[in-house]
């Protein structure tokens, strides 16, 4: 009795991570080109939902498989792009950023605005990620890399990730109840 629910939750711990990777997948296809080759997309709100949800070691497992997935040639990544190249092109640092910053998003506090905190935090180490790569990549320092592809998602990205925080709470409630998750 006890190994068949063993099995029955091992089995819904993947069928929610393949979920999660499918929904920052999805997440990447909404976006908006600028000219610094790093487009604005709904990646940021879409992993810290997933990993709001899932919790730290379901949403870095879960992120991680997305950009597994599209660095052997899916194209999930954001304009429907996929390969390895593009894990070092101008926008791999962020996807790399985004494995850490679900870790961060996932971590589970007593309170509310402490989880938003450290989700905050989660995604500093994702633009950092993605700014010296990008500095890397196109020969600037890194001041003006955190301008160009930085300053201009703060705002966005800082809504998207309190927004995923607040949205979690009635999901994870919901799935505790429904599929004892």
């Amino acid at each position: 009795m006890e190994t068949n629910k063993n099995s029955r939750s091992r089995t819904l711990q993947v069928v929610m991570c393949a979920l999660f990777a499918a929904i920052i997948a999805v997440s990447a296809q909404v976006t908006l080109p600028l000219p610094t080759q790093v487009p604005i997309t709904l990646h940021t709100f879409g992993v810290a939902l997933c990993a709001a949800i899932g919790g730290a070691v379901p949403g870095t497992v879960s992120t991680a498989v997305y950009v597994l997935i599209g660095a052997v040639g899916m194209p999930v990544f954001a304009g429907m792009k996929g390969g390895f190249q593009v894990l070092l092109g101008p926008t791999g640092g962020f996807l790399f950023g985004f494995i850490a910053m679900a870790f961060f998003c996932g971590i589970r506090t007593e309170r509310l605005w402490s989880r938003i905190a450290v989700s905050l935090g989660g995604l500093a180490v994702c633009y950092l990620c993605g700014a010296v790569q990008y500095a890397l990549l196109m020969q600037i320092d890194l001041l003006k890399s955190i301008v160009l592809v930085v300053l201009p998602f703060v705002v966005k990205d800082a809504l998207s990730v309190v927004a995923a925080q607040y949205m979690a709470i009635p999901i994870r409630k919901a799935l505790a109840h429904t599929i004892h998750y």
